[in-house]
């Protein structure tokens, strides 16, 4: 039996908290929080939500960084989000590559899956915040609400979308998907329509 009582927002990792990098962000120096996002978590903890994190991290696969690289970048968004009084309640990551052929690789929604799973809880309705297209389609995958901020590759994201608003594809209309120039406009959004 699902959990209602949960209230549950998935973010995105590089582009949405910390600085993306094309290069990819292979270590604990590299992870450097966007401002304001520790606090946007924080806002969130303090106003009742779980806030959990979804990431691809195909950077272990390609072997540009270890899991023990991962968890101290993980260990300093922790530490940066507690000092702030909030609380990162789980971080899920896709290690795999674009060719190994899991299922936790956005915009696949294994991910959102495990989260589903560990906190007993469904999905659906859940905000979904991301930079890019594969982490709002594997929002959509399992009926979350997508919310797109510009930091990290969102710029491009949405201007994507905006050239491709002529098709019939109503998945992802820009009419219904909440634009935000960052974590800290979005948590504001969510505590006032979701709280």
């Amino acid at each position: 039996m699902p959990n209602t009582s949960t209230k549950l927002v998935i973010l995105d990792r590089d582009g949405v908290i910390n600085r993306d990098s094309d290069a990819f962000v292979k270590s604990e120096d590299e992870f450097i929080l966007i401002d304001g996002s520790a606090e946007a978590i924080a806002h969130l903890c303090r106003n009742g939500f779980t806030v959990v994190i979804a990431t691809n991290q195909s950077g272990i696969a390609r072997g540009y960084f270890s899991t023990d690289d991962l968890e101290a970048m993980h260990n300093k968004l922790r530490t940066a989000v507690s000092a702030e009084g909030g609380e990162v309640s789980a971080i899920f990551y896709c290690p795999h590559g674009p060719d190994d052929g899991c299922s936790c690789r956005k915009p696949l929604p294994g991910l959102i899956d495990l989260i589903e799973k560990e906190f007993e809880v469904s999905a659906a309705g859940a905000p979904l915040i991301g930079d890019s297209l594969r982490d709002l389609e594997a929002g959509i995958a399992k009926g979350c609400d997508p919310i797109l901020v510009k930091t990290g590759k969102g710029q491009k994201t949405l201007q994507k979308l905006q050239e491709e608003a002529t098709n019939t594809d109503e998945k992802l209309s820009l009419k219904r998907l909440p634009v935000f120039d960052n974590l800290q406009q979005a948590a504001l959004y969510i505590t006032e329509h979701y709280g």
